[in-house]
């Protein structure tokens, strides 16, 4: 298995940098197009959680990223340095009363591209995978 990691400080403007690193594993990993649209939504979505909601956005609070590729399978371990949220008290952001509010559909979107989705250590860690096939 193969494993890159890379750690950044909880500034929203180094999500450039974690889209440089995505485009390097396209390239190294021979990721398609519909696979590298769902990927860099879906991760830049977590990272952006991990520094504005898992973080505050202190900067002094890293955000880690390793990225896993096993034989048909790239996975996306997200990690943060904050107190974590409960998933399951998250609103739906598909629900009338949430509709036309502006923010809050993040895990959704994150859902529904990534193939598999896991929150670990109290929403702290994310782990999201994508096939390959």
């Amino acid at each position: 298995m193969n494993s890159i990691k890379i750690s950044i400080p909880s500034l929203i403007d180094n999500i450039k940098i974690i889209e440089s690193f995505i485009d390097n594993a396209r390239e190294r990993f021979d990721i398609n197009d519909d696979i590298y649209g769902n990927i860099m939504i879906s991760v830049t979505e977590c990272i952006s959680n991990a520094i504005l909601h898992g973080n505050q956005s202190d900067k002094e609070k890293l955000v880690h990223l390793e990225l896993m590729a096993e034989d048909d399978k790239l996975s996306f371990v997200i990690e943060d340095e904050g107190n974590g949220f409960e998933i399951d008290n998250l609103p739906d952001p598909t629900a009338p009363e949430n509709i036309e509010k502006p923010g809050g559909r993040g895990i959704f979107l994150i859902k529904h591209l990534s193939d598999e989705v896991k929150f670990e250590n109290q929403g702290k860690k994310t782990i999201l995978s994508f096939y390959m096939d």
